[in-house]
């Protein structure tokens, strides 16, 4: 496309920033970007729009996929795109949005600082009822039409505030959601985790690849639970957490503390599961005997018996396949008892919720800087105590033989001093590890004779760094000497050297001992005792040190 075209056409382009007015008015951040209330410049209407700008350049695939579904699904609980925008300046995309004031997880946020205070506020029971018959209407327009959401969670149930749509729950945040067909087919292997982890189903936990519909019911179901006690049922600590592997033994073992651990005729096709072997070798049965979701929801006081409790219980169920579906749950006897659900969830009452804050531009990233500054100094602190101890062994090396008698005198010097021999990170314990403070180090504590000189090594050069690294099989040291590498096998024995060496002997290669065999390299085989450099070895190492230059 000619350049002159494409930028007449971005100057004929309509701009979010001579449309909306946004400055000053952030309301949310995440990793997808920035979202900003928003009102028309020009006056035609007043109402309140939610522009999303999604962070980075040009379209992601999630922002797409949003864009795509979004476009072609039209239901009174599921978000409405309104436009979309396109900055030819900074390629930026925005998306625009009808302003919602409130969302799930405010609302359970609300409720639960309450209970903080000692002035309980429980959700009204015909409000959770409205809010969940909302949720599954919402849901069950997308599974028929083929579309699984993957990222349901309180954060992304938005609940209008005052207005036309007062009280009206919508289904947010379509970047993970994608269509499915019948019959359904494996899941790309690139799109292997899915789903936030307190709402996460256990078929996912498991590595399962040909999920269905029924991790959105799952994720429900942890939605109404969480309404019912203004706690999430499921959490765990997340510190951990591996995206690229399903399997997290945290939350599992969060989920069979409640639910009990599932037994072979309640989950048949558990078997099947990739992850299957592994829950085996990290859960007992009989750890969980005395756990099940009739105990945990009867500490927050629901009657197993109750219509509310049978339809959770039909929501949890461990297996998928005897999971109820959507349009099932919509037709339950929960929701034909009074109170019955109503369009605006507050049922004509005072909202008692606060409206959104905005956020200062900086104060996410100040969060996160101030997590990041806390690291640093974590990190610095074992940085600086490792320095110290790697000093200590430099300035004192009477003091650390002393102290160090399993043959691991060098370890702490791995990594340090000079740097011209490298080493690989997988070079099996710290006592094998090389490099000249730790040549030095075993020299001159095994042989109180010998004085070893400051030894700097020459820094390697591009082409040298492959010749020089030791291979992840050796099991000694290698050193660097005029003739070449030589292998020093570890915890070399006390010697005292004689006073001078057959000429014959200067400047040969390191070799073992002609009466011994050759020192064997693979790791599994130690050097025996007897495999010992002889004295002429020991004498052209230091030699060697003598001849190479020093550094600055």
């Amino acid at each position: 496309m000619d350049y002159d075209f494409k930028t007449k056409l971005a100057a004929e382009r309509e701009r979010v920033e001579d449309l909306f007015e946004y400055e000053g008015c952030k309301v949310g951040r995440g990793t997808y970007g920035h979202v900003y209330k928003a009102k028309r410049k020009d006056g035609k209407d007043e109402k309140e729009y939610a522009l999303k700008q999604i962070e980075g350049t040009g379209i992601s695939m999630s922002a797409c996929r949003e864009i795509a579904l979004l476009r072609e699904l039209k239901h009174q609980n599921v978000i409405a795109l309104q436009k979309v925008f396109l900055s030819h300046s900074d390629r930026k995309v925005w998306l625009l949005f009808d302003y919602a004031e409130h969302d799930l997880w405010h609302i359970i946020k609300f409720h639960r600082a309450s209970k903080a205070n000692k002035k309980p506020m429980q959700l009204p029971r015909g409000m959770v009822k409205s809010l969940l018959y909302q949720i599954l209407d919402g849901i069950h327009y997308l599974h028929a039409n083929w579309v699984l959401h993957r990222d349901l969670k309180p954060a992304n149930i938005l609940v209008m505030g005052e207005g036309p749509e007062r009280g009206r729950v919508k289904i947010a945040d379509m970047g993970f959601a994608r269509l499915f067909n019948s019959p359904l087919k494996p899941l790309a292997d690139l799109d292997p985790v899915v789903v936030t982890f307190w709402y996460r189903a256990p078929e996912l936990l498991l590595g399962a690849r040909h999920y269905t519909k029924a991790i959105d019911i799952w994720a429900i179901g942890c939605i109404f639970a969480e309404l019912l006690t203004s706690e999430p049922i499921f959490h765990c600590r997340q510190e951990d957490i591996k995206t690229s592997n399903p399997f997290h033994h945290d939350q599992l073992d969060r989920i069979f503390s409640v639910m009990g651990f599932p037994a072979d005729k309640d989950w048949e096709d558990i078997r099947k599961m990739p992850e299957y072997p592994t829950l085996q070798k990290d859960f007992r049965r009989t750890t969980y005997a005395n756990s099940s979701l009739i105990k945990y929801m009867e500490k927050h006081k629901v009657k197993p018996d109750s219509k509310v409790f049978l339809l959770l219980q039909k929501l949890l169920t461990m297996d998928p396949t005897k999971r109820i579906t959507s349009e099932q749950a919509l037709q339950d006897a929960y929701f034909l008892e009074d109170p019955l659900p109503t369009v605006d969830v507050f049922a004509g009452c005072q909202i008692p919720y606060p409206k959104r804050e905005f956020l200062n531009e900086d104060e996410p990233e100040e969060k996160a800087e101030k997590n990041q500054t806390q690291q640093h100094q974590q990190t610095t602190g074992q940085t600086q105590a490792q320095n110290q101890q790697q000093t200590g062994a430099q300035q004192a090396p009477s003091q650390q033989s002393s102290a160090q008698t399993n043959g691991t005198a060098g370890a702490a010097g791995a990594g340090g001093g000079g740097g011209g021999l490298q080493h690989g990170q997988d070079q099996g314990p710290p006592q094998q590890e090389t490099s000249s403070r730790h040549l030095r180090g075993l020299l001159r504590h095994r042989s109180p004779a010998v004085r070893v000189p400051a030894l700097r090594l020459p820094p390697c050069l591009p082409e040298q760094r492959p010749r020089l690294r030791p291979a992840p099989e050796h099991h000694g040291i290698l050193v660097l000497v005029p003739a070449g590498l030589a292998v020093l096998p570890p915890d070399p024995p006390l010697l005292r050297l004689p006073p001078r060496l057959p000429n014959q002997q200067r400047g040969r290669l390191l070799r073992p001992p002609p009466h011994h065999p050759p020192t064997p390299l693979h790791p599994s085989s130690r050097p025996h005792p007897a495999h010992r450099p002889s004295a002429a070895s020991l004498r052209l190492i230091l030699q060697a040190a003598h001849t190479l230059p020093r550094g600055p």
